[in-house]
């Protein structure tokens, strides 16, 4: 689907109380999945993942079962307080520092003055804080629940307590809130057009370089495998 439809199918799904787990799919995540059965299990039972790296549009088109276009994790947080702002939906932010999730919350609050933000807790809690958490969400009865934490942290907190919170929409989003409060600058436009927001990202944290690193293997394994689906009696 690209970024209307999966909006329209999302905002469906919350007016009818149809749970959704959504991630964000790079492919930094991908070659976890394929390291770790169990982030594996995250990735393959989610109810929606969509295509937010441009790595990911680009290894679509290349095994030629092209994704209609990018859909940015960040992008479709906006667009879904688009829908909630004209809906009145009820909105929880989990995640990022006391300091960037508040703010955040301030921004979103200002640009989407029909959202009812009825709540926001940072992300750095403990496994034996998990409890107070979820019964603080459950409590806030909140519509969409956007989450930001680690990647590894982040999918596997959601896909635990999923069913237990009760949100029509679960959706991790990364770095967003660092982005919104101001923390962090995204990519230009350019960037984003061209596929190279990673580059961007390098430029602005060279400390990025490690986690990085997985881009060109993951380009290697898509250029690998993919040839031997695309091409199964070729000797080679």
């Amino acid at each position: 689907m690209n970024m209307q439809e999966t909006v329209g199918y999302l905002a469906r799904a919350i007016e009818a109380g149809r749970p959704q787990r959504v991630i964000t799919g790079n492919p930094i995540m991908l070659m976890a999945g394929l390291s770790n059965p169990s982030f594996h299990h995250t990735l393959a039972t989610a109810d929606l993942v969509v295509p937010d790296g441009s790595g990911v549009v680009w290894a679509a088109r290349r095994l030629k079962q092209p994704v209609q276009e990018r859909v940015a994790g960040i992008d479709l947080m906006h667009e879904l307080l688009k829908e909630g702002d004209r809906r009145g939906w009820r909105v929880y932010l989990l995640g990022a520092s006391s300091e960037v999730i508040v703010a955040a919350r301030d921004k979103l609050s200002a640009q989407f003055p029909g959202v009812r933000f009825v709540g926001c807790r940072d992300g750095y809690f403990t496994e034996g804080e998990d409890e107070q958490v979820v019964a603080g969400i459950q409590e806030a009865k909140p519509d969409m629940l956007f989450v930001a934490r680690s990647t590894m942290n982040q999918e596997p907190w959601i896909e635990k307590y999923h069913s237990e919170l009760g949100v029509p929409l679960v959706m991790g989003v990364g770095g967003s809130f660092d982005v919104v409060s101001g923390k962090s600058k995204r990519a230009p436009a350019l960037f984003r057009k061209l596929g190279m927001e990673w580059f961007y990202r390098l430029l602005k944290e060279p400390s990025r370089i490690g986690r990085m690193m997985v881009l060109p293997q993951f380009a290697l394994k898509v250029i690998k495998d993919g040839d031997k689906v695309l091409k199964p009696n070729d000797p080679s």
